[in-house]
């Protein structure tokens, strides 16, 4: 089992990564090389690992260089091994290069194998813009993160912001000198903004835009609306510039103004009701998700099931109507459906039957 310090290191890795490509790419511009300098000073460890992606790299160039390495010369090789049993590539590997002194096999693996990463890499950043993989459009940077069903994320930003995703959510971010903006198209998302005087955060999220004013806040995107809950400080959340859909023409339907909300505050966003009035929550119980958890008060079953079935990967379904409005509080671990189960078995004349496919409740 993988330590949370390897999982850090691993993130830390891909981070150092990103940088790398991004530099590659072109010089940085005057704000792209003051977050990667304020990255490195975050922690020895970014330093580090910088270092050794870049040392990778190094050794890679190094690798296509020699006439031994090349891969015209490891595939002619393979080629030449055709009728022996199939080997795992990294034995493949040094039986290409038997003989050599170990920091050279090393080093020469390890190059051949960046290599190849490498280069899928680069396939791909033709074709489809992987998860956390910058790119640079229009003078500025753009990461594109995404969770799939059951899955969350956390990551910590360029400009040290932190970021993380829920289940079955995608965000782009692009980093621009004025501003940094990011578009939620789906799922829902939990923002840790670093300040910057100069340079605003905004969020785009279906009908809505939220402007940070120093913050830490959370964005649902619902099937009609947009929820923005404040965990910490203050937004401004007006309609979003565009029609629903990033990438349409500039509305002209809602006022220009924005509704401030302050920490324990939410709005909801829905056509044709704006302004919104924002309304008291308790902001923890809103991102409890966060601690992989979900957190009922007297609330219909039916909407307790729906929350449940946006991380089972078996949907829980209420054959019988009467049961959607019977009234549930508590705690439930969004990781742990048999003890969801084991609790809607002790509820009074309810009946659970688990089958492969699903869990049916009635």
């Amino acid at each position: 089992m993988i330590s949370n310090e390897e999982k850090v290191r691993v993130a830390i890795a891909e981070q150092a990564g990103e940088w790398l490509v991004a530099s590659d790419e072109g010089p940085l511009g005057t704000q792209e090389a003051a977050a990667l300098a304020a990255w490195l000073k975050t922690s020895p460890i970014h330093v580090e690992e910088f270092l050794g992606v870049s040392a990778v790299a190094r050794d890679l160039r190094e690798a296509r260089a020699d006439p031994e390495y090349t891969l015209e010369a490891i595939l002619a090789r393979a080629r030449a091994e055709d009728d022996t049993p199939v080997q795992p590539l990294w034995s493949r590997l040094v039986s290409a290069v038997g003989g050599q002194p170990r920091g050279r096999l090393l080093t020469a693996t390890m190059s051949i194998a960046a290599f190849a990463v490498l280069t899928f890499a680069w396939f791909l950043s033709w074709n489809v813009t992987p998860a956390g993989h910058p790119s640079v459009s229009g003078g500025t940077t753009a990461l594109h993160f995404e969770t799939h069903h059951g899955e969350q994320l956390s990551r910590r930003l360029a400009d040290n912001s932190i970021l993380h995703l829920n289940t079955d959510s995608a965000v782009t971010i692009r980093y621009g000198k004025n501003e940094r903006l990011v578009v939620l198209t789906s799922g829902q998302a939990d923002f840790e903004v670093a300040h910057e005087p100069n340079r605003a955060f905004r969020v785009i999220a279906g009908l809505a835009e939220v402007v940070d004013l120093g913050t830490k806040f959370d964005v649902r995107l619902e099937h009609d609306s947009t929820v923005v809950t404040v965990v910490e400080g203050r937004v401004a959340v007006g309609p979003s510039p565009y029609l629903g859909k990033v990438g349409t023409n500039l509305s002209q339907n809602h006022p220009p103004r924005f509704v401030q909300l302050s920490a324990d505050q939410q709005i909801r966003v829905a056509e044709g009701e704006w302004p919104a009035t924002p309304a008291p929550v308790d902001s923890q119980r809103t991102t409890a998700w966060l601690r992989r958890e979900i957190v009922f008060d007297h609330e219909p079953l039916e909407r307790v099931v729906a929350e449940y079935n946006r991380y089972t990967a078996k949907p829980i379904e209420i054959a019988t109507p009467v049961l959607r409005n019977l009234q549930i509080s508590g705690v439930f671990a969004t990781d742990d459906t048999e003890a969801f189960v084991a609790f809607l078995r002790s509820l009074k004349g309810v009946r659970v039957e688990v089958t492969a496919t699903r869990i049916r409740v009635s």
